[in-house]
């Protein structure tokens, strides 16, 4: 049940979280689309996938055992397995190819605020066409295309 509410809790507040994006003023969205997938497929030759399958510690359960006169003592107890998972170990490595590549190209990374409800129905649909000059009040907008960056004020 906890896990459930945690999990529930992380959904609704990512839609609160920043968005980081690579950022170069004036450029048209098509050009960033281009510079974007040549940067993730130069990163990801450099620095291919390389998933290691790995295995959390095992954990000891004991057993707990009371009696009809609320005394209690452990007896005994089984072994959990550590769960098995996958890393991939060149992810970091990866991500700064395409920032190096991102930067050779003249964008910088850039965190900004998801705008607000009423700001983002009142934008127009689909990605910016051309990336504005930011501003303090500038915020971005998730679409299906990519992004829209609104600079309000």
């Amino acid at each position: 049940m906890r896990a459930s509410l945690v999990a529930m809790a992380c959904v609704f507040l990512s839609g609160c979280l920043p968005v980081s994006t690579y950022y170069a003023e004036g450029v048209s969205a098509a050009k960033f689309a281009r510079d974007d997938t040549a940067c993730d497929v130069q990163a990801l030759r450099d620095a291919p996938v390389a998933n290691q399958t790995r295995q959390s510690a095992p954990r000891y359960i004991p057993r707990r055992v009371c009696n009809a006169a609320g005394n209690c003592y452990t007896s005994g107890g089984y072994w959990v397995p550590g769960e098995i998972y996958t890393v991939d170990v060149n992810a970091s490595l990866r991500a700064r190819v395409k920032g190096l590549c991102m930067n050779d190209r003249g964008y910088a990374p850039v965190e900004l605020p998801i705008c607000p409800r009423g700001v983002a129905a009142a934008a127009p649909p689909g990605p910016s066409p051309v990336l504005p000059r930011l501003n303090p009040n500038s915020c971005a907008i998730k679409t299906d295309g990519g992004l829209r960056i609104v600079t309000q004020g």
